[in-house]
């Protein structure tokens, strides 16, 4: 889409995990709601929760659109962020999560979905190593396009970098980075991580140029084995701070 020279910030705030609310070309877009306190979720591998919402979504008003990674688990959607999808106009999703979500859109990857100003495209994201789906499920992440604005891509439970460079290859533009990071790990495939841990986020801000990397869903959760401190010195070590804008949970900040 068309840039001009003075593209409007995007105004974001972290809420905690995984789950980033941020304003975009008129839209109230939140990621992988996240709102319970802490607590326990039984299942295939058990996780658990070890803070609450730095806010709750009360405070966020209304949502227009959710972007959802996907819906199998409780650290990208929990009960209370289950119950909120019930009074977001759209919800945007995985083909399988939306079978299993009233209401919500399931996207292939590289499909693309306008909702306003904003087009958004769903693109591919692999939730562990070469082969993960059948364990973990599918998962998506987004892009997200508009006039005068940047372009935003939402990587998603990701954590493949074959795949980002794949990304950034139809998306050469791409302003700024929402990685998730945090090197999810429950064990199921020995030391390879679930998402993007601080080497291989590195690896994914060089594919993806001059890109702000704003890095989410590294705390929270016991199953997260690296900090987000690790991520920022990776970054450090690299000279590549200037790349990182690290956002505290519960304040709003611009990124651009």
């Amino acid at each position: 889409m068309p840039k001009t020279e003075a593209m409007t910030r995007i105004s974001a705030l972290l809420v905690g995990g995984p789950t980033l609310h941020f304003t975009y070309a008129g839209l109230s877009i939140l990621t992988d709601p996240t709102f319970d306190e802490p607590g326990v979720y039984p299942g295939g591998a058990t996780l658990y929760k070890l803070a609450g919402p730095a806010v709750p979504a009360s405070a966020l008003g209304e949502i227009d659109v959710v972007l959802l990674s996907h819906e199998q688990h409780a650290d990208n959607l929990d009960d209370s962020g289950r119950a909120l999808l019930a009074v977001v106009p759209q919800v945007l999703t995985t083909i399988d999560s939306a079978e299993r979500i009233a209401h919500a859109t399931g996207l292939v990857p590289w499909q693309r979905h306008r909702v306003g100003d904003a087009v958004i495209t769903a693109v591919p994201a692999l939730h562990g190593p070469e082969g993960a789906e059948a364990l973990s499920g599918d998962v998506t992440g987004f892009v997200l396009e508009a006039d005068a604005h940047p372009t935003v891509y939402v990587s998603g439970d990701n954590a493949s970098v074959d795949l980002v460079r794949e990304i950034a290859d139809r998306f050469p533009d791409i302003d700024i980075a929402v990685l998730f990071a945090g090197a999810a790990n429950v064990g199921r495939f020995g030391d390879s991580d679930l998402t993007l841990n601080a080497r291989t986020a590195l690896e994914a801000a060089e594919v993806l140029g001059d890109a702000v990397i704003v890095p989410v869903h590294a705390e929270g959760w016991f199953h997260f084995s690296e900090t987000r401190e690790r991520l920022i010195g990776m970054f450090a070590h690299a000279d590549r701070a200037d790349r990182l804008q690290v956002l505290e949970p519960g304040e709003r900040a611009d990124i651009g």
